[in-house]
Protein backbone atom coordinates (compact mmCIF):
# COMPACT_ATOMS: atom_id res chain seq x y z
CA UNK A 1 0.00 0.00 0.00
CA UNK A 2 1.38 3.42 -0.97
CA UNK A 3 2.12 6.00 1.69
CA UNK A 4 -0.79 8.34 2.48
CA UNK A 5 -0.86 11.37 4.76
CA UNK A 6 -4.41 10.56 5.87
CA UNK A 7 -5.19 8.14 8.71
CA UNK A 8 -8.16 5.95 9.59
CA UNK A 9 -7.31 5.24 13.22
CA UNK A 10 -6.08 8.18 15.30
CA UNK A 11 -5.05 5.89 18.15
CA UNK A 12 -2.38 4.41 15.89
CA UNK A 13 -0.77 7.79 15.11
CA UNK A 14 -1.09 8.78 18.77
CA UNK A 15 0.99 5.73 19.72
CA UNK A 16 3.68 6.56 17.16
CA UNK A 17 3.91 10.20 18.25
CA UNK A 18 4.45 9.09 21.83
CA UNK A 19 7.08 6.60 20.69
CA UNK A 20 8.96 9.24 18.71
CA UNK A 21 8.68 12.17 21.11
CA UNK A 22 7.22 11.50 24.55
CA UNK A 23 9.35 8.47 25.35
CA UNK A 24 12.35 10.14 23.79
CA UNK A 25 15.07 9.53 21.20
CA UNK A 26 14.00 6.01 20.20
CA UNK A 27 15.48 4.30 17.20
CA UNK A 28 13.71 2.12 14.68
CA UNK A 29 14.47 -1.10 16.53
CA UNK A 30 13.29 0.35 19.85
CA UNK A 31 9.86 1.42 18.60
CA UNK A 32 7.11 -1.16 19.01
CA UNK A 33 6.08 -1.52 15.35
CA UNK A 34 5.17 -4.54 13.27
CA UNK A 35 7.55 -3.86 10.38
CA UNK A 36 10.17 -1.46 9.06
CA UNK A 37 7.71 -0.34 6.39
CA UNK A 38 5.12 0.57 9.02
CA UNK A 39 7.74 2.58 10.88
CA UNK A 40 8.78 4.47 7.73
CA UNK A 41 5.18 5.22 6.72
CA UNK A 42 4.27 6.58 10.15
CA UNK A 43 7.49 8.59 10.40
CA UNK A 44 6.89 10.21 6.99
CA UNK A 45 3.27 10.90 7.89
CA UNK A 46 4.35 12.73 11.05
CA UNK A 47 7.05 14.59 9.12
CA UNK A 48 4.36 15.87 6.73
CA UNK A 49 2.74 17.64 9.71
CA UNK A 50 5.73 18.46 11.91
CA UNK A 51 8.63 18.48 9.48
CA UNK A 52 10.17 21.78 10.55
CA UNK A 53 10.07 20.74 14.22
CA UNK A 54 11.76 17.36 13.70
CA UNK A 55 15.43 16.67 14.28
CA UNK A 56 17.56 13.58 14.66
CA UNK A 57 20.79 12.33 16.16
CA UNK A 58 23.10 9.79 14.60
CA UNK A 59 25.14 7.30 16.58
CA UNK A 60 26.64 3.86 16.16
CA UNK A 61 23.37 2.29 17.31
CA UNK A 62 21.32 4.12 14.67
CA UNK A 63 19.33 7.25 13.97
CA UNK A 64 16.92 8.61 16.60
CA UNK A 65 14.09 11.03 15.86
CA UNK A 66 13.00 13.72 18.31
CA UNK A 67 10.96 16.92 18.46
CA UNK A 68 12.65 20.30 18.89
CA UNK A 69 10.52 23.42 19.40
CA UNK A 70 10.87 26.90 20.85
CA UNK A 71 7.56 27.92 22.42
CA UNK A 72 8.40 31.60 21.85
CA UNK A 73 8.12 31.04 18.10
CA UNK A 74 4.96 28.91 18.11
CA UNK A 75 1.51 30.45 18.08
CA UNK A 76 -0.47 27.31 17.24
CA UNK A 77 0.05 23.86 18.69
CA UNK A 78 1.43 21.83 15.74
CA UNK A 79 -0.01 18.57 17.11
CA UNK A 80 -3.53 19.77 16.29
CA UNK A 81 -2.74 19.14 12.63
CA UNK A 82 -2.94 15.39 13.23
CA UNK A 83 -6.67 15.73 13.97
CA UNK A 84 -7.22 17.19 10.50
CA UNK A 85 -5.76 14.16 8.75
CA UNK A 86 -8.66 11.73 9.19
CA UNK A 87 -9.22 9.68 6.05
CA UNK A 88 -12.55 9.45 4.26
CA UNK A 89 -14.13 7.44 1.45
CA UNK A 90 -15.44 8.75 -1.88
CA UNK A 91 -18.98 8.27 -0.56
CA UNK A 92 -18.16 10.34 2.54
CA UNK A 93 -16.97 13.33 0.54
CA UNK A 94 -19.82 13.11 -2.01
CA UNK A 95 -22.50 13.01 0.68
CA UNK A 96 -20.81 15.79 2.66
CA UNK A 97 -21.08 18.36 -0.11
CA UNK A 98 -24.36 17.21 -1.61
CA UNK A 99 -26.21 17.02 1.70
CA UNK A 100 -25.05 20.45 2.88
CA UNK A 101 -25.94 21.91 -0.52
CA UNK A 102 -29.38 20.29 -0.56
CA UNK A 103 -30.44 21.14 2.98
CA UNK A 104 -31.15 24.77 3.91
CA UNK A 105 -31.48 26.48 7.28
CA UNK A 106 -35.18 27.34 6.87
CA UNK A 107 -36.88 24.38 5.17
CA UNK A 108 -37.29 20.98 6.81
CA UNK A 109 -37.00 17.92 4.56
CA UNK A 110 -38.13 14.40 5.44
CA UNK A 111 -35.75 11.52 4.96
CA UNK A 112 -37.63 10.49 1.80
CA UNK A 113 -37.36 14.03 0.43
CA UNK A 114 -33.62 14.04 1.17
CA UNK A 115 -33.10 10.77 -0.73
CA UNK A 116 -35.22 11.89 -3.70
CA UNK A 117 -33.50 15.27 -3.73
CA UNK A 118 -30.03 13.70 -3.85
CA UNK A 119 -30.94 11.56 -6.84
CA UNK A 120 -32.97 14.16 -8.76
CA UNK A 121 -30.62 17.13 -8.24
CA UNK A 122 -27.22 15.40 -8.17
CA UNK A 123 -26.81 11.67 -8.78
CA UNK A 124 -29.00 11.46 -11.91
CA UNK A 125 -26.96 14.23 -13.54
CA UNK A 126 -23.67 12.29 -13.22
CA UNK A 127 -22.30 10.02 -15.93
CA UNK A 128 -21.30 7.50 -13.27
CA UNK A 129 -23.55 8.02 -10.24
CA UNK A 130 -22.35 6.51 -6.95
CA UNK A 131 -24.04 3.38 -5.64
CA UNK A 132 -25.45 4.63 -2.33
CA UNK A 133 -28.13 2.75 -0.45
CA UNK A 134 -30.59 4.46 1.87
CA UNK A 135 -28.95 3.09 5.02
CA UNK A 136 -25.69 4.88 4.10
CA UNK A 137 -27.54 8.18 3.65
CA UNK A 138 -29.44 7.65 6.89
CA UNK A 139 -26.21 6.94 8.81
CA UNK A 140 -24.57 10.06 7.39
CA UNK A 141 -27.55 12.19 8.43
CA UNK A 142 -27.42 10.68 11.92
CA UNK A 143 -23.68 11.37 12.13
CA UNK A 144 -24.11 15.03 11.11
CA UNK A 145 -26.92 15.53 13.61
CA UNK A 146 -24.62 14.20 16.35
CA UNK A 147 -21.87 16.59 15.17
CA UNK A 148 -24.26 19.54 15.23
CA UNK A 149 -24.09 20.21 11.48
CA UNK A 150 -27.75 19.28 11.03
CA UNK A 151 -30.91 19.50 13.13
CA UNK A 152 -33.69 16.93 13.19
CA UNK A 153 -37.28 16.75 14.43
CA UNK A 154 -40.08 14.22 14.21
CA UNK A 155 -43.33 14.98 12.41
CA UNK A 156 -45.77 12.11 12.72
CA UNK A 157 -43.86 9.01 11.66
CA UNK A 158 -41.28 10.93 9.63
CA UNK A 159 -37.96 12.41 10.74
CA UNK A 160 -37.16 15.79 9.19
CA UNK A 161 -33.76 17.44 8.72
CA UNK A 162 -32.34 20.89 8.04
CA UNK A 163 -28.96 22.59 8.24
CA UNK A 164 -28.15 23.87 11.73
CA UNK A 165 -28.39 27.63 12.08
CA UNK A 166 -25.25 29.50 13.07
CA UNK A 167 -25.25 33.24 13.69
CA UNK A 168 -21.83 33.34 15.36
CA UNK A 169 -19.39 35.95 14.05
CA UNK A 170 -16.05 34.22 14.55
CA UNK A 171 -14.09 37.42 13.96
CA UNK A 172 -15.52 38.96 17.15
CA UNK A 173 -14.33 35.92 19.12
CA UNK A 174 -10.87 35.64 17.58
CA UNK A 175 -8.87 36.69 20.64
CA UNK A 176 -10.87 34.42 22.97
CA UNK A 177 -10.62 31.46 20.58
CA UNK A 178 -6.88 32.05 20.11
CA UNK A 179 -6.31 31.86 23.86
CA UNK A 180 -8.67 28.90 24.26
CA UNK A 181 -6.96 26.88 21.52
CA UNK A 182 -3.59 26.95 23.28
CA UNK A 183 -4.59 27.06 26.95
CA UNK A 184 -7.59 24.72 27.21
CA UNK A 185 -7.15 20.92 27.41
CA UNK A 186 -9.65 20.66 24.52
CA UNK A 187 -8.00 23.45 22.55
CA UNK A 188 -8.25 21.42 19.35
CA UNK A 189 -11.82 22.74 19.08
CA UNK A 190 -10.53 26.31 19.02
CA UNK A 191 -7.90 25.29 16.50
CA UNK A 192 -10.60 24.10 14.09
CA UNK A 193 -12.51 27.37 14.51
CA UNK A 194 -9.38 29.39 13.74
CA UNK A 195 -8.73 27.24 10.67
CA UNK A 196 -12.26 28.00 9.42
CA UNK A 197 -11.60 31.72 9.73
CA UNK A 198 -8.35 31.62 7.80
CA UNK A 199 -8.48 31.59 4.03
CA UNK A 200 -6.80 28.99 1.85
CA UNK A 201 -5.31 25.77 3.17
CA UNK A 202 -5.17 26.91 6.79
CA UNK A 203 -4.51 23.45 8.16
CA UNK A 204 -1.47 23.02 5.94
CA UNK A 205 -0.12 26.54 6.41
CA UNK A 206 -0.18 26.74 10.20
CA UNK A 207 3.61 27.05 10.47
CA UNK A 208 3.65 29.77 7.80
CA UNK A 209 0.95 31.63 9.72
CA UNK A 210 3.09 31.40 12.84
CA UNK A 211 6.03 33.08 11.13
CA UNK A 212 3.83 35.75 9.53
CA UNK A 213 1.82 36.61 12.67
CA UNK A 214 4.55 36.56 15.32
CA UNK A 215 4.70 40.36 15.62
CA UNK A 216 0.91 40.75 15.86
CA UNK A 217 0.18 37.69 18.00
CA UNK A 218 -2.22 38.09 20.89
CA UNK A 219 -0.55 35.67 23.29
CA UNK A 220 2.74 33.98 24.13
CA UNK A 221 3.06 31.01 26.48
CA UNK A 222 6.08 30.53 28.67
CA UNK A 223 5.12 26.95 29.53
CA UNK A 224 3.45 25.41 26.50
CA UNK A 225 2.40 21.80 27.14
CA UNK A 226 1.74 20.77 23.55
CA UNK A 227 2.06 16.99 23.63
CA UNK A 228 -1.12 16.47 25.63
CA UNK A 229 -3.14 17.65 22.63
CA UNK A 230 -2.87 14.01 21.54
CA UNK A 231 -5.12 13.01 24.45
CA UNK A 232 -7.96 15.33 23.39
CA UNK A 233 -10.26 12.55 22.15
CA UNK A 234 -9.82 10.54 25.35
CA UNK A 235 -10.46 13.65 27.46
CA UNK A 236 -13.57 14.52 25.47
CA UNK A 237 -15.02 11.01 25.84
CA UNK A 238 -14.41 11.11 29.60
CA UNK A 239 -15.99 14.54 30.00
CA UNK A 240 -18.96 13.41 27.92
CA UNK A 241 -19.49 10.45 30.26
CA UNK A 242 -19.04 12.65 33.33
CA UNK A 243 -21.64 15.16 32.13
CA UNK A 244 -24.12 12.31 31.70
CA UNK A 245 -23.18 10.66 35.03
CA UNK A 246 -22.27 7.48 33.14
CA UNK A 247 -19.86 4.65 33.82
CA UNK A 248 -17.06 3.92 31.34
CA UNK A 249 -14.85 1.07 30.26
CA UNK A 250 -11.29 2.23 29.60
CA UNK A 251 -8.46 0.35 27.93
CA UNK A 252 -5.14 1.21 29.59
CA UNK A 253 -1.74 0.49 28.10
CA UNK A 254 0.48 -1.60 30.33
CA UNK A 255 4.01 -0.65 31.30
CA UNK A 256 6.99 -2.06 29.47
CA UNK A 257 5.02 -3.80 26.72
CA UNK A 258 2.57 -5.42 29.11
CA UNK A 259 -0.84 -6.19 27.57
CA UNK A 260 -3.64 -3.64 27.54
CA UNK A 261 -5.97 -3.94 30.55
CA UNK A 262 -9.62 -2.91 30.73
CA UNK A 263 -11.20 -1.26 33.76
CA UNK A 264 -14.84 -0.60 34.60
CA UNK A 265 -14.92 2.87 36.18
CA UNK A 266 -17.08 5.77 37.22
CA UNK A 267 -15.12 8.93 36.25
CA UNK A 268 -15.14 11.51 39.04
CA UNK A 269 -12.56 14.23 38.35
CA UNK A 270 -9.90 15.34 35.87
CA UNK A 271 -6.59 16.59 37.32
CA UNK A 272 -4.03 18.57 35.30
CA UNK A 273 -0.51 19.23 36.57
CA UNK A 274 0.50 22.89 36.50
CA UNK A 275 4.16 21.79 36.45
CA UNK A 276 4.13 19.28 33.57
CA UNK A 277 0.73 19.64 31.91
CA UNK A 278 0.13 15.92 32.37
CA UNK A 279 -3.53 14.92 32.73
CA UNK A 280 -5.00 12.36 35.11
CA UNK A 281 -8.39 10.78 35.66
CA UNK A 282 -9.62 10.09 39.19
CA UNK A 283 -12.23 7.35 39.01
CA UNK A 284 -14.01 4.80 41.16
CA UNK A 285 -12.96 1.24 40.28
CA UNK A 286 -15.97 -1.04 40.48
CA UNK A 287 -13.95 -4.24 40.81
CA UNK A 288 -11.54 -2.98 43.50
CA UNK A 289 -14.14 -0.71 45.16
CA UNK A 290 -11.73 2.17 45.50
CA UNK A 291 -10.77 5.53 44.01
CA UNK A 292 -7.75 5.37 41.70
CA UNK A 293 -5.80 7.65 39.36
CA UNK A 294 -5.14 6.90 35.66
CA UNK A 295 -2.86 8.87 33.35
CA UNK A 296 -4.73 10.00 30.25
CA UNK A 297 -1.75 9.38 27.97
CA UNK A 298 -1.90 5.72 29.04
CA UNK A 299 -5.60 5.38 28.19
CA UNK A 300 -6.06 4.01 24.69
CA UNK A 301 -9.85 4.14 24.42
CA UNK A 302 -12.98 5.06 26.38
CA UNK A 303 -16.33 3.31 25.98
CA UNK A 304 -19.35 5.02 27.48
CA UNK A 305 -21.55 2.70 29.56
CA UNK A 306 -24.72 2.76 31.62
CA UNK A 307 -26.04 5.74 33.56
CA UNK A 308 -24.80 5.42 37.15
CA UNK A 309 -27.65 5.54 39.69
CA UNK A 310 -25.31 5.91 42.67
CA UNK A 311 -23.19 8.71 41.23
CA UNK A 312 -23.84 10.99 44.20
CA UNK A 313 -22.27 8.53 46.63
CA UNK A 314 -19.07 8.29 44.55
CA UNK A 315 -18.75 12.06 44.23
CA UNK A 316 -19.41 12.54 47.95
CA UNK A 317 -16.74 9.95 48.60
CA UNK A 318 -14.33 12.09 46.58
CA UNK A 319 -15.17 15.20 48.61
CA UNK A 320 -13.88 13.41 51.70
CA UNK A 321 -11.03 11.72 49.85
CA UNK A 322 -9.83 14.93 48.18
CA UNK A 323 -9.28 16.74 51.48
CA UNK A 324 -6.08 14.77 52.00
CA UNK A 325 -4.64 14.77 48.46
CA UNK A 326 -1.31 16.42 47.74
CA UNK A 327 -0.95 15.37 44.11
CA UNK A 328 -2.17 12.32 42.21
CA UNK A 329 -1.14 9.49 44.50
CA UNK A 330 -4.18 7.91 46.12
CA UNK A 331 -2.25 6.03 48.81
CA UNK A 332 -4.52 4.25 51.28
CA UNK A 333 -7.99 5.70 50.84
CA UNK A 334 -9.09 4.91 54.40
CA UNK A 335 -5.84 6.03 56.03
CA UNK A 336 -3.88 9.27 55.96
CA UNK A 337 -0.28 10.02 56.90
CA UNK A 338 0.55 12.79 59.38
CA UNK A 339 3.47 15.14 58.69
CA UNK A 340 4.91 18.06 60.63
CA UNK A 341 7.73 20.29 59.40
CA UNK A 342 9.26 22.98 61.63
CA UNK A 343 11.30 25.64 59.86
CA UNK A 344 13.35 28.66 60.92
CA UNK A 345 12.34 32.09 59.61
CA UNK A 346 14.71 34.98 60.27
CA UNK A 347 13.76 38.63 60.65
CA UNK A 348 12.79 40.18 57.33
CA UNK A 349 11.90 36.81 55.79
CA UNK A 350 8.13 37.13 56.02
CA UNK A 351 7.98 35.96 52.40
CA UNK A 352 8.79 32.44 53.64
CA UNK A 353 5.67 32.43 55.81
CA UNK A 354 3.67 33.85 52.91
CA UNK A 355 4.94 31.06 50.71
CA UNK A 356 3.98 28.42 53.29
CA UNK A 357 0.46 29.80 53.44
CA UNK A 358 0.25 30.03 49.66
CA UNK A 359 1.49 26.47 49.02
CA UNK A 360 0.09 24.66 52.07
CA UNK A 361 -2.79 23.03 50.13
CA UNK A 362 -4.70 21.04 52.75
CA UNK A 363 -2.30 21.74 55.60
CA UNK A 364 -2.06 24.58 58.11
CA UNK A 365 0.74 26.89 59.29
CA UNK A 366 1.33 27.57 63.00
CA UNK A 367 3.66 30.06 64.63
CA UNK A 368 5.82 28.37 67.28
CA UNK A 369 7.85 31.38 68.47
CA UNK A 370 9.53 34.52 67.14
CA UNK A 371 11.64 32.79 64.48
CA UNK A 372 10.00 29.38 64.07
CA UNK A 373 6.92 28.15 62.19
CA UNK A 374 5.39 24.71 61.92
CA UNK A 375 3.61 23.24 58.91
CA UNK A 376 1.10 20.46 59.79
CA UNK A 377 -0.87 18.26 57.39
CA UNK A 378 -2.48 14.86 56.87
CA UNK A 379 -2.00 13.37 53.39
CA UNK A 380 -2.86 10.17 51.54
CA UNK A 381 0.75 9.72 50.46
CA UNK A 382 3.31 11.94 52.19
CA UNK A 383 6.14 10.72 49.93
CA UNK A 384 4.65 12.95 47.22
CA UNK A 385 5.58 15.95 49.33
CA UNK A 386 9.34 15.26 49.35
CA UNK A 387 10.20 17.45 46.31
CA UNK A 388 8.39 20.36 47.97
CA UNK A 389 9.98 19.65 51.37
CA UNK A 390 13.46 19.69 49.81
CA UNK A 391 12.95 23.31 48.72
CA UNK A 392 13.17 24.26 52.41
CA UNK A 393 16.55 22.58 52.99
CA UNK A 394 18.66 24.84 55.19
CA UNK A 395 15.61 26.02 57.13
CA UNK A 396 14.20 22.72 58.38
CA UNK A 397 14.62 22.44 62.14
CA UNK A 398 12.59 19.30 62.58
CA UNK A 399 10.73 16.87 60.29
CA UNK A 400 8.30 14.25 61.59
CA UNK A 401 6.06 11.87 59.69
CA UNK A 402 3.96 8.82 60.51
CA UNK A 403 5.39 7.19 57.37
CA UNK A 404 8.99 6.20 58.22
CA UNK A 405 9.91 6.04 54.52
CA UNK A 406 9.55 9.82 54.23
CA UNK A 407 12.02 10.50 57.07
CA UNK A 408 14.41 7.82 55.83
CA UNK A 409 14.42 9.23 52.29
CA UNK A 410 14.98 12.76 53.55
CA UNK A 411 17.84 11.72 55.82
CA UNK A 412 19.49 9.75 53.01
CA UNK A 413 19.22 12.82 50.79
CA UNK A 414 20.97 14.89 53.45
CA UNK A 415 23.66 12.27 53.86
CA UNK A 416 24.33 12.07 50.10
CA UNK A 417 24.43 15.85 49.84
CA UNK A 418 26.88 16.03 52.74
CA UNK A 419 29.16 13.47 51.06
CA UNK A 420 28.89 15.30 47.74
CA UNK A 421 30.00 18.61 49.27
CA UNK A 422 32.40 16.99 51.78
CA UNK A 423 30.53 18.42 54.77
Amino acid sequence: MAYSELIKNFESIRDYMREFYVYGFRRRGEVGVRSARSYDNERRRIESWLGEYMSFTQSASGRAQFLSVDSRDILHNPFFQAFRAKSFTDKDIILHFYLLDLLGEETWLTFREVVDGLYESYFDKLDHPPALDESTIRNKLKEYVALGLLEQKKEGKSICYRKAKSGVDLSSWEEAVTFFSEENPLGVIGSFLLARKKSGNAADNMAADDAKDLETAYFRFRHHYMLYALDSQVLYDLLDAMSGKCAVEVAVAGRRRQPVRKYALYPVKIFISTQTGREYLLAYEYEQRRLSFFRLDHIKSVKKGHAEKNWESYEQRFEKFGKHLWGVSAGQERRSEHLEMTIAVCAGEEYIVQRLNRERRNGRVERVDEGTYRYVTDMRDATEMLPWIRTFIGRIVKLECSNPAVIETYENDMKEMGELYDL
